[in-house]
């Protein structure tokens, strides 16, 4: 029997050496990878505990050396630059020599969501991406470098991403099954700056914002014993189970910013969005540790949602995010929702606004307009109500003779549909001849409408209310 447990043991202890004693490396740190440019990154793996490592670039004369702490996972910091050159490093040990090569320099951002950000290039069934296949047919970019992470979830943080597609240059087989609205982000961006461009793509159809939060974030906010179920198809309901998954593996990796879609399975809980969303940047933040990087996130767009939502409350919380987290902007989609499917074909237009707010708060680009009118104020004039706007420098506009989906009341909080006229492109006149005591308006509140108001550079304003009734 002692003869049985000491060879039991012997196996065991070989065992652990063995699957230590290499280099591994996380799945997300590989050849083809982009690195962010001219800043301080991180190289992480793990090794036998003790074990001498040798890191080697292509762009730093001395080499990296080191031996791997007692927990087996060993992390390095090291100087990025400017240059545009295909870049290579070695990982050497006694048992391991590790070669990454064709490594770019560039802007990494990180994209993430749910279905409408999951949503590629190709389509859903019988949902099309506009423009899609002309897209997919002009991909190839060498410059534009893609990593994609499969769904998955876990009860417990992860330390690396386990299904996933590798990196990879963009082409059209790697087009096709990516996601359409970060593709169109990442192109014009790296067009516009001439520089290499990475991202990574983290999403999930039809998850709420709760699994997207790490346990210490959303554990002082929700009673998370509710929801007991482990099992991987409702992990995607469970909180904490995708952050684990599918954010926690990445944030050592250094990136930009972050574009964000995802709400439309919060539609039905506005307040709880309304605490958790600043709260989940805040902590990814914290994660990364790397200051408040710019977080950029699409309103959801209009729809004819079958259960009666009130999905107007949650684009509500959407907008006045902005005024909650720092270092942060919209992309509304007001005009270009659809009354069809809960996906917007229209993907290359909700990418383009990302990218204006990337470019102007971002990169310093300070003559593009990045939101459209905000309501600012309201004044009571021969039985209307007069609406100045912000973000209106240049005046407000509309395509329609008559600006639709406005409704006025009284003080009995009855609403009627209303006319609203431009005054001298900067206010909008709204009136009702119901209504001869106006006290509030409202522009877009419902579930489906078509925008008709915009800024002079045809963004669009979201749906508002002047009114805090319940």
């Amino acid at each position: 029997m002692e003869k049985f447990v000491f060879s039991l043991l012997f196996l065991v202890l070989t065992f652990n050496q063995e699957s230590f004693a290499k280099i591994k490396l996380p799945s997300i740190i590989a050849s083809n990878m982009v690195i962010q440019r001219n800043t301080s990154v991180k190289l992480w793996g793990w090794a036998t505990p003790g074990e001498k490592i040798t890191i080697k670039t292509s762009w730093i004369s001395k080499s990296i050396k080191f031996l791997t702490p007692e927990n087996g996972r060993w992390e390095v910091s090291l100087n990025t630059t400017l240059s545009k050159e295909p870049q290579t490093i070695q990982f050497k040990s006694k048992e391991s020599n590790i070669n990454l090569d064709n490594i770019l320099f560039g802007e990494v951002w990180l994209c993430s969501g749910q279905s409408n950000m999951r949503m590629p290039m190709k389509g859903f069934t019988g949902q099309p991406i506009f423009e899609g296949n002309i897209e997919i047919a002009t991909s190839k970019n060498p410059n534009l470098r893609l990593f994609s992470i499969t769904e998955n979830g876990s009860p417990t943080p992860l330390d690396t991403v386990s299904k996933y597609k590798k990196w990879d240059s963009a082409n059209s087989e790697t087009v096709k099954d990516f996601s359409a609205i970060a593709y169109f982000y990442g192109k014009q961006l790296q067009k516009i700056l001439d520089v290499p461009v990475g991202l990574i793509l983290t999403s999930w159809g039809g998850t709420r914002i709760q699994p997207w939060m790490s346990k210490d974030a959303i554990n002082p906010l929700i009673d998370v014993n509710k929801v007991k179920n482990d099992t991987t198809e409702n992990y995607k309901r469970i909180p904490s189970a995708i952050f684990n998954a599918m954010v926690n593996p990445i944030t050592s990796y250094t990136i930009k910013g972050a574009i964000w879609y995802q709400g439309e399975t919060n539609r039905d809980e506005p307040k709880v969005y309304q605490q958790l969303f600043p709260e989940m940047v805040k902590d990814w933040r914290k994660q990364w540790n790397i200051g408040d990087f710019p977080f950029y996130y699409v309103q959801i767009a209009p729809n004819k949602y079958a259960d009666k939502s009130n999905s107007q409350y949650l684009r509500e919380v959407q907008l006045k995010a902005l005024e909650l987290i720092p270092n942060s902007g919209i992309a509304v989609l007001s005009d270009i929702g659809s009354d069809k499917t809960i996906h917007p074909p229209r993907k290359k237009e909700a990418a383009e606004r990302l990218l204006f707010n990337a470019l102007n708060k971002t990169y310093g680009m300070k003559g593009i307009d990045c939101l459209g009118p905000v309501f600012k104020s309201m004044t009571e004039k021969d039985c209307a109500l007069l609406l100045s706007f912000d973000n209106a420098e240049t005046g407000i506009y509309s395509p329609e003779n008559e600006l639709s989906y406005f409704e006025i009341a009284g003080e009995d909080r009855v609403f009627y549909p209303a006319k609203a006229e431009i005054i001298a492109h900067k206010q909008l006149n709204v009136y009702s001849e119901k209504v001869t005591i106006p006290v509030a308006v409202r522009y877009g509140w419902c579930n489906w409408f078509t925008g008709s108001l915009f800024d002079n550079s045809m963004l669009p304003a979201s749906s508002f209310r002047t009114d805090t009734w319940e």
